[in-house]
């Protein structure tokens, strides 16, 4: 083996760890506003924006400029009516994937949220 091809070899070799951190949407991805319905109780907070995972949990940002989407426990997040629970309020919005966000268990979108509301964020505080 050349020292040329075994160069070339170990420079490929070092890009594989690489493509495989990437997780959710990476660059050149583009989609349309996901819609998200469900309900939420406050606990953490306000929530910015975010989607329901493929795993059944809800990922959701605290601001515009949070490039990763963090899981919130199923205890305060809930696509249908809570029951016997006051402190839930209903949260609509939609988001839209952007490039290089780091979105677990994201499967693309589209038909998740259970209303069809959207058009903008949305989040626990019903902006």
């Amino acid at each position: 083996m050349t020292k040329h091809v075994l160069t070339a070899l170990l420079l490929a070799a070092t890009t594989l760890p690489l493509a495989a951190c990437v997780d959710g949407p990476g660059p050149g991805y583009a989609s349309t506003p996901y819609a998200y319905d469900g309900y939420y109780d406050g606990y953490y907070g306000d929530v910015y924006d975010g989607y329901w995972g493929d795993d059944g949990g809800f990922y959701y940002r605290r601001g515009a400029g949070d490039r990763r989407y963090i899981r919130g426990d199923n205890a305060h997040f809930s696509r249908e009516t809570p029951n016997g629970n006051g402190n839930f309020h209903a949260m609509h919005g939609s988001m839209t994937p952007g490039r290089g966000m780091n979105m677990p268990h994201f499967s693309g979108g589209g038909g998740h949220g259970f209303g069809g509301h959207g058009g903008g964020h949305g989040g626990g505080d019903h902006h």
